[in-house]
């Protein structure tokens, strides 16, 4: 009988011990943080000012809605060397302005140029900053441009992003970054669309 007795102790104290453990190791998981996704919006180009707030730095790959984007001044030297004609996007005069100038403080000189096709909106956007190169956080390749060293992130693979592509290069004494933005497919690949636009634009430096 005793024997018995000892046996069923036993038992409960397995099932204690048990309970116990699974009541412990239930707490350990639920009080474990679970990392979320973090979603690639910061700009791909270095900033000018590590203290400049960038949340004041438009996001190239959230345009604003280039039908409700105002225009701010007149357009810039270096900007007004793009022409819409340029682009291979149809239906553009070379005399139309860029959909928006001076959107972004951080540098010296900003403009884009939006439209939609087949109600897609495709465009281009040229930053310039003046006596200093600008350089991408990360890149795919580099290009040799009539003598200009030319860096590039192609963008196309990346889930949480516009199919894209960054360009940046040394330019008229500071730097010229590029950034492409096309899921159309219709106008050939975004990084080979940014290499003739650093063409046009290296063509024209000293103009």
């Amino acid at each position: 009988m005793s024997g018995i007795v000892g046996a069923m102790r036993r038992l409960v104290l397995l099932l204690a011990v048990l309970v116990l453990a699974s009541g412990c190791a239930r707490t350990t998981v639920e009080g474990s943080p679970v990392a979320q996704p973090v979603l690639d919006v910061a700009s791909p180009f270095e900033q000018k000012d590590p203290g400049t707030d960038s949340s004041e730095s438009e996001d190239p790959d959230n345009p604003e809605d280039p039908e409700n984007a105002p225009i701010d001044g007149e357009i810039t030297p270096t900007c007004a060397k793009l022409k819409w004609t340029d682009l291979p996007y149809p239906g553009a005069k070379a005399e139309t302005p860029p959909t928006q100038i001076n959107y972004d403080s951080t540098f010296e000189e900003s403009c884009r140029w939006t439209t939609k096709v087949d109600n897609v909106e495709v465009g281009v956007s040229l930053r310039v900053r003046e006596g200093k190169q600008i350089t991408i956080e990360r890149t795919t390749g580099e290009w040799d441009v009539k003598d200009h060293k030319v860096s590039y992130l192609d963008r196309t693979g990346e889930e949480d992003v516009e199919p894209s592509c960054v360009v940046a290069l040394p330019y008229n004494g500071g730097g010229l970054g590029i950034i492409v933005i096309d899921s159309t497919g219709k106008f050939g690949s975004v990084c080979d669309q940014g290499r003739k636009i650093a063409e046009v634009m290296i063509d024209r430096e000293t103009a």
